[in-house]
């Protein structure tokens, strides 16, 4: 479509969310709804993209800063008509223009697509049919069938009123005509404003051909005005993406209870239990398992892998047939190998753990390099910062590190070592032979406990 401009309207202060931020900046599965609203609109591959802002510019700007978006601003919230006009200047004099909006985010492309398709040298009109329809503009056609006018509520006769067939405020229009329309605009309506919807008399009045195209369910044209309306279409989203998950083979314990603030990629025999989070971009291998309750963003757990209950992993690759958690924190930078084992109560943080090795109970592996075949017992820590600077602890291969050792970095645990529990370790550990680093055991006699006065 190298003759389609999209221009989507994002002015709007949004004063029924009760929020310093920006309506369109509301998140909707993890992103902005006009950042959804934007890459529903690339899918298209228009010639150019304008957003027309407005209320908390500087706040939207900052927030999406693509650099092929053309921004023009609506100083004035003037109606639709008249938002429509501050993009004018950044459009081509030939082509069509599409009409989006960025707090109505879950238009699919598909349906955009016949809306553009059904314009032709002309003008389209996106519209649904709802058995109530108060509150929405009114598609008024002729005994012919054809599209008259769109009256808004406000302005509707008795007669209007019982009219269901209603206007989603999305149209494909001729930018040869464009101007001309905008220019042309009135405000003597109920509101004061200038409407983008009584184009449509001035394109018959020209004889111009105005077509429609219908969303395929209401929630495709459903725009957000509050707090309510916005968990509503969060619902139907993930509800959306819970059930193309179930036609793909994935196993969900609950497709009620899933969110996916992302993408989730995933290979056969996927099971995923309730009240798991994925945030980012999520790959999980074939017969990958996720426990109740597990947050992951950015992760690439890889085949035959368990990820047990509760376990948070973020920004970290895990290998094949690893078991993860319960209560396990992979942050940033953890990469385990094949058949790694981490426990409850572990967190990894930018450490490499080697294949066969196993840290499972209560320990701290951070800014480290683990080998093959290690294990770190119970209550472990590696001691990585001095207040300021982040030093590295290098573990060998066949190392076994007793529970309650502390590992002061930088310091190297060589292959084959043996650590005895309890150790503090700020030396390098030789290969193939036991350290034991602890203070000597004394008691002092007739000391006195102290109590608390009665």
């Amino acid at each position: 479509m190298d003759s389609l401009s999209i221009v989507i309207l994002a002015a709007g202060k949004g004063k029924r969310m009760y929020s310093s931020m920006p309506k369109v900046l509301h998140p909707i599965a993890g992103e902005p709804m006009l950042a959804r609203v934007i890459r529903t609109a690339r899918s298209l591959n228009p010639s150019r993209l304008v957003v027309v802002y407005g209320h908390g510019g500087e706040q939207v700007r900052g927030r999406i800063q693509d650099a092929d978006i053309v921004w023009a601003e609506q100083a004035e919230q003037l109606g639709t008509g008249h938002a429509l006009k501050m993009a004018l200047p950044h459009l081509p004099a030939s082509g069509k223009t599409l009409v989006l909006y960025g707090d109505v985010p879950l238009t699919l492309s598909a349906t955009l697509r016949q809306l553009v398709e059904a314009a032709g040298d002309g003008m389209a009109v996106l519209t649904d049919v709802l058995a109530d329809a108060s509150g929405y503009g009114r598609m008024v056609r002729g005994v012919d069938g054809k599209l008259k006018a769109i009256v808004e509520h406000k302005d509707c006769t008795a007669e209007q009123l019982a009219i269901r067939e209603i206007n989603t405020g999305m149209m494909a229009l001729p930018n040869a005509q464009l101007a001309g329309w905008l220019n042309a605009l009135k405000n003597g309506n109920a509101q004061g404003e200038y409407y983008l919807t009584d184009v449509l008399e001035l394109a018959v009045k020209d004889g111009v051909a105005v077509e429609s195209a219908s969303v395929a369910a209401s929630w495709e044209a459903a725009g957000v005005n509050n707090k309510l309306q916005l968990a509503e279409l969060e619902r139907i989203l993930q509800q959306n993406q819970a059930h193309a998950l179930l036609e793909a083979g994935v196993t969900l314990a609950d497709p009620a209870r899933i969110d996916i603030r992302g993408t989730l990629r995933h290979g056969m025999d996927v099971a995923i239990d309730v009240n798991c989070v994925f945030e980012g971009l999520v790959e999980l291998g074939d017969n990958v398992e996720i426990g109740a309750n597990c947050v992951l963003k950015n992760v690439s757990i890889a085949a035959g892998s368990k990820i047990a209950p509760f376990s948070h992993l973020e920004d970290a690759v895990v290998g094949a047939d690893c078991r993860i958690g319960p209560y396990a924190r992979l942050r940033p930078g953890a990469e385990l190998a094949d058949h790694v084992h981490i426990g409850n109560f572990v967190e990894v943080k930018k450490s490499t753990v080697g294949e066969g090795s196993k840290v499972n109970h209560l320990s701290y592996i951070g800014d480290a390099e683990i080998g093959s075949k290690v294990n770190v017992g119970a209550g472990s820590v590696t001691c990585n910062y001095d207040g300021v600077n982040k030093f590295k602890t290098v573990i060998g291969d066949n190392v076994f590190v007793g529970s309650g050792t502390l590992m002061v970095a930088p310091v190297t645990l060589e292959d084959g070592a043996t650590i005895a529990a309890g150790s503090v370790i700020n030396k390098t550990a030789p290969a193939g032979q036991l350290t034991v680093a602890r203070a000597r055991q004394m008691t002092v006699p007739g000391w006195q406990r102290p109590q608390k006065k009665s």
